[in-house]
């Protein structure tokens, strides 16, 4: 009986001790947790990826040799490879150089036109686009441009290209590397549209170029040159 009573007399005590840690727990400041990943987190972080691909992988192509050079890059059309491989079998090689070489010097005068329409396709994204672009495949973003600005690309580059082919001379040399290769007996006569060729062979190019940096910043944590860049692309390493 007595153990009883005791037990009723603590009970109201227990209860108040535990009543005043719950006070001392409600006092307590819990640091919040910075929300990172966010549409618009998400929207910055791609924009500046892609602005700074562009900006590199541009201004590499712009370079003397930035075409001529570059093995993943340089420009022979499909046509014009069976004019190239003749020329050399016939001993005329150094023709044959000449022209790959004015052909990818009037893609790396022309390709500068290229870094505003990049610029304002980026501008434009929207974060559905920008979210959907991160957790996509590696080549996700390249694709989102080449949709967005082949058509106002080729518009661009197709009179640029044909300013550039007369000012590096281009014209009158495959004029006259076609005008030997016609000539040659039993060939097949070749007519091609150089400015076609060169300005959809410049794209591909710098879509190429642009995809190589896409995939480098997908998977080297050094070139995450940024806290923002850092975080998001952290989203898609989980993925």
């Amino acid at each position: 009986m007595k153990k009883n009573i005791i037990l009723l007399l603590f009970v109201p005590l227990i209860a108040s001790a535990q009543l005043g840690q719950l006070k001392n727990l409600s006092n307590i400041k819990i640091p919040k947790i910075s929300k990172l990943g966010t549409l618009p987190d998400i929207g910055a972080g791609l924009k500046e990826a892609l602005n700074n691909g562009i900006t590199k992988q541009v201004t590499k192509l712009t370079a003397e040799d930035g075409f001529y050079k570059n093995d993943l890059v340089k420009i022979l059309p499909s046509e014009l490879q069976k004019v190239d491989r003749t020329l050399r079998s016939l001993g005329m090689s150094n023709l044959a150089d000449e022209g790959l070489k004015v052909l990818n010097r009037a893609a790396e005068d022309a390709v500068k036109e290229a870094t505003p329409i990049f610029v304002d396709a980026v501008k434009n994204m929207t974060f559905t686009d920008a979210k959907t672009i991160l957790m996509g495949n590696e080549n996700a973003a390249t694709i989102y441009l080449q949709t967005a600005t082949s058509t106002a690309l080729y518009d661009k580059f197709s009179p640029v290209i044909a300013t550039s082919l007369n000012k590096v001379n281009a014209d009158k040399i495959w004029e006259q590397i076609i005008t030997k290769y016609n000539s040659i007996p039993l060939v097949k006569k070749v007519t091609p549209n150089l400015k076609d060729y060169i300005t959809k062979e410049t794209m591909k190019g710098v879509f190429t170029m642009i995809a190589v940096e896409e995939k480098e910043i997908r998977v080297n944590l050094k070139v995450r040159t940024s806290s923002l860049l850092q975080n998001i692309f952290a989203m898609q390493d989980k993925k």
